[in-house]
């Protein structure tokens, strides 16, 4: 991050932040790859500090259920429904089989063809670290390819699939799959509600110089 950051730090000195950069990065990539664009508000100060066990306390788990899932984005102002347009986000990238191995071997609300694919790649025991795509189809560009993977049963994570599996959200993923415009415009309104999370503003925090330390 540090090198990305240089050029930057050098021409305006003590001014652009390494979170507003990550912001700006997060909408760019999106965009890059097919998806929706936003305006990103930008002001954000870098934290002094990082809390691992806070991280682990606050992102939702890959394992969680629908009321988890519900409740951990209800804890920072989100919705229900940003929860579910946020997911789409898996749209894109990938997964490691320790996430993922309870899930092909264990839950019933699954593709059978499915499993039985995702399993090859993911042994019951060992391959920890071996990938498998989000987005069974195109796993590569921002689409509404994940929410027909639900609704197929064919979610990768546990958490995935809660999202359609006979509770809350099921409708809305149902709309997300069929019509990738509603998608697109609810996903790009809560990025921006999500960069309003407690932001560090004014005297808070820091500008950092290097974004791998602190000043």
């Amino acid at each position: 991050m540090d090198q990305v950051y240089d050029p930057t730090e050098a021409a305006c000195n003590a001014t652009v932040s390494c979170a507003d950069i990550l912001a700006l990065a997060a909408r760019d990539g999106v965009v890059q790859l097919g998806g929706p664009t936003w305006q990103v508000l930008l002001g954000r100060r870098d934290a002094r500090t990082a809390s691992q066990s806070a991280a682990n306390n606050q992102i939702p788990s890959p394992f969680a259920n629908l009321a988890a899932l519900t409740s951990s984005f209800a804890a920072k102002g989100l919705s229900a429904r940003d929860l579910t347009a946020l997911s789409g986000g898996h749209t894109i990238g990938l997964a490691r089989c320790a996430m993922f191995r309870s899930r092909i071997y264990n839950d019933t609300n699954i593709d059978a063809n499915f499993a039985a694919t995702r399993r090859a790649n993911c042994p019951a025991s060992g391959g920890d670290n071996n990938l498998a795509p989000l987005d069974t189809l195109t796993s590569t560009r921002f689409d509404n390819n994940y929410y027909r993977d639900l609704v197929a049963q064919r979610g990768l994570l546990h958490s995935d699939q809660e999202l359609f599996n006979g509770g809350s959200q099921d409708a809305l993923v149902q709309t997300y799959s069929n019509n990738p415009a509603t998608f697109s415009a609810d996903f790009a309104a809560a990025m921006v509600r999500m960069g309003n999370i407690s932001p560090l503003t004014g005297t808070s925090g820091e500008i950092r110089r290097n974004c791998r330390v602190v000043n």
